[in-house]
């Protein structure tokens, strides 16, 4: 078993922003990303330890961009319960903090942990805060929008999910109103886990 399943990881996403221009070059760049392979992407802790995303290989994961100060901060409580139920099959939850909807997510990577670690007892992955849109968009979340699920328009607020099947694919893309307990969202991920 990873040792995911056990202690809250922070994150840092490890390779250079991409850029995201509204244009036909943009439409080119997001085909391109979508085409690399999730697997190989190098994630790097806050301790500077490397941390693959091949550490995720043969998981379904659920990204998240949280925030501590929204009004849907609340699902960091259904987040961690769909986590602890899932987790066993193979689903992992990662959260990825975000500063760009509001301001509400000011603090520092320590402050976001505790934050999470206290009030909702989190104990899925957090990556350290990225922009999940614009110019300095993260890697990561280039994969994530520029893929056809994730249909290449920015991410509208806080608490967005994307869902990643066993090989990597991205294979869902929810609003932040579809909550962690949701019908909809259930269905997706145990398809995603092949269940």
């Amino acid at each position: 078993m990873s040792s995911l399943s056990f202690v809250p990881v922070i994150l840092a996403l490890a390779v250079a922003p991409a850029c995201a221009k509204p244009n036909a070059e943009s439409t080119q760049e997001a085909a391109m990303t979508a085409s690399v392979d999730f697997k190989t992407m190098q994630l790097t802790a806050l301790d500077g330890s490397p941390m693959p995303a091949s550490e995720l290989d043969g998981k379904a994961v659920l990204f998240v961009n949280v925030a501590s100060k929204c009004g849907y901060t609340k699902q960091y409580e259904g987040l961690q319960a769909l986590y602890e139920a899932k987790k066993d099959s193979g689903l992992v939850i990662v959260g990825v903090p975000s500063n760009q909807f509001g301001g509400q997510e000011p603090g520092s990577s320590e402050e976001i942990a505790s934050f999470c670690k206290m009030n909702f007892g989190v104990t899925f992955p957090l990556l350290a805060k990225q922009d999940v849109n614009g110019g300095q968009r993260s890697a990561l979340y280039s994969f994530l929008v520029g893929s056809t699920a994730g249909g290449g328009s920015d991410v509208s607020w806080n608490f967005e999910k994307f869902l990643v099947n066993r090989q990597g694919e991205v294979v869902g893309r929810f609003k932040s109103s579809v909550t962690p307990d949701s019908s909809e969202l259930d269905v997706a991920i145990n398809e995603a886990l092949g269940a």
